[in-house]
């Protein structure tokens, strides 16, 4: 029984096409670097939302953390989103 290779073409083409973009991504960018006082920061956050201003300054920062489970017994994700925003504005003569 002969096989298509036309149709097997066109997939190997799309999934090759699709790794190398997927390397030629993970060599033009740098590996970043773990800043550990900063990850302590980050850990200290209180869940929800804060906005604070002092002297021409408005720091908000904002912890978002959830546990999914498939079920109650069953391993689950625990996704933790911290944003730290600091916004200085002055004015210039």
């Amino acid at each position: 029984m002969p096989i298509a290779l036309p149709p097997l073409a066109g997939v190997a083409l799309k999934y090759g096409t699709i790794a190398l973009a997927g390397y030629a991504l993970a060599r033009a960018t740098s590996h970043g670097r773990l800043d550990q006082p900063l990850e302590d920061i980050m850990d200290a956050t209180p869940e929800g939302a804060t906005l604070r201003t002092a002297d021409g300054q408005t720091s908000a920062t904002f912890r978002w953390r959830r546990i999914f489970r498939l079920n109650s017994t069953g391993r689950g994700v625990e996704i933790d989103a911290t944003a730290l925003t600091r916004l200085k504005v002055k004015r210039l003569a």
